[in-house]
């Protein structure tokens, strides 16, 4: 839940620094992923508050290893989504399960919604990264208001980790945009892997 909290800071930061560049891009696509982190991060904040965490922690890994296969296989997979129908449904489902996952759990979940976007969408690497960053800021600050409310939370630690969340939040949309895309989201693949690995071990 301290996680969470902090987190929060992640999305203002990137709002802040270049939220005004996803308004140039596919505003209804913005616009229906916002509502949906909203509902999502509403859904997950909940099932945390009434469920105990470890019950979901085994499925983490997997969940964090498939995001980060897909990251690294991402061009491939593309192909495939472009040579079918487009379905925006796909997207919507899976922004929703993941802000649901995201403000239950939250671990991986950028590395998930990053691969959702690069896959069913045509944003590039940038936009797809700003977007990430802006719907987990939207689920957690949700999540976050209930677990202020009625979930245990460590402000000396949300705070510490939130100044470090605002400061990548800020400097990260600039300096990914000017970034290679190709070698940029295999890094984030292979770290994807290195997280799910981690997971499972500790």
């Amino acid at each position: 839940m301290t996680n969470t909290v902090a987190l929060v800071a992640v999305g203002v930061g990137s709002t802040a620094q270049s939220g005004r560049a996803l308004l140039d891009g596919d505003r209804r696509r913005l616009v229906i992923g916002l509502i949906v982190a909203l509902f999502g991060g509403t859904v997950g904040a909940a099932l945390l508050l009434v469920t105990p965490a470890d019950a979901f922690e085994v499925l983490v890994p997997f969940l964090v290893a498939i995001a980060a296969i897909a990251l690294l296989v991402q061009p491939v997979l593309r192909r495939w989504a472009t040579s079918h129908a487009e379905r925006p449904w796909v997207f919507i489902l899976g922004l929703f399960l993941i802000c649901i996952y995201g403000g239950y759990f939250g671990a991986g979940a950028g590395i998930m919604i990053l691969a959702l976007m690069l896959v069913v969408t045509s944003e590039p690497l940038w936009r797809a990264a700003l977007s990430k960053s802006v719907f987990l800021g939207v689920a957690n600050a949700v999540a976050a208001v209930g677990f202020m409310i009625f979930g245990p939370v460590d402000w000396w630690a949300a705070l510490a980790m939130a100044i470090g969340c605002l400061f990548g939040g800020w400097c990260g949309p600039p300096v990914v945009k000017r970034l290679p895309a190709g070698p940029l989201r295999i890094v984030v693949g292979l770290s994807g892997i290195g997280l799910a690995v981690w997971l499972a071990v500790s």
